[in-house]
């Protein structure tokens, strides 16, 4: 009788137990272009840093187009988010707030649409100008550099387009935590007032 209750107590406690799982080994295509694009350092642990695998899906030159594309307006989102708290606001009748997410509210429409008229021009002389054969992203001569602040030497070049994804990244980063403490205070180390 003993052994008949030992058994089923042996046998209920066994369907709890995880069934063992055959170890399935694959791998993504891993896009071999990677290795050799600017960014590769130390922060990402010398890999490009693509965790959620995207370079299998897109084409990885368009995908860093993409990331400085991006990079660079989270770099003047983060200016415009701090600017009229330090510096206050323009003399104007319908923004009347150094709120950020309120002074986009707030804005006529009718700046919003010659805002995006504006850039729809820019993109097109950024579109011209490559096919022209120069670059808004490095590789080639640039389209605008004013300050002549694009070396000749190649070694140069690859510093400075890392340096400007770094800071495109750190932006990116920043300008989403700043949005994300307005929409949800305290939920990042922002001082007070931003």
């Amino acid at each position: 009788m003993k052994t008949a209750i030992i058994a089923t107590l042996v046998g209920s406690a066994a369907a709890f137990a995880p069934a063992p799982v055959a170890r399935v080994e694959s791998s993504l295509s891993y896009a071999s272009e990677l290795d050799s694009m600017a960014g590769i350092s130390n922060e990402c642990g010398g890999r490009v840093f693509d965790p959620l695998g995207l370079s299998d899906y897109v084409p990885t030159d368009w995908a860093r187009r993409a990331e400085l594309s991006n990079g660079r307006s989270a770099m003047l989102a983060t200016v415009g988010w701090f600017f009229p708290k330090v510096f206050g606001t323009f003399d104007s009748t319908d923004v009347t707030t150094t709120d950020p997410i309120d002074a986009i509210l707030q804005a006529d429409p009718q700046w919003w649409a010659q805002w995006i008229l504006i850039c729809g021009v820019f993109e097109t002389w950024k579109y011209k100008q490559e096919m022209q054969g120069k670059s808004f992203l490095g590789g080639a001569e640039p389209a605008v550099d004013y300050l002549k602040l694009w070396p000749a030497d190649a070694a140069k070049q690859e510093e400075l387009k890392t340096k400007e994804l770094k800071n495109a990244r750190l932006a990116m980063i920043g300008i989403a935590g700043l949005v994300s403490n307005h929409v949800l205070p305290g939920s990042c180390p922002v001082p007070p007032g931003f």
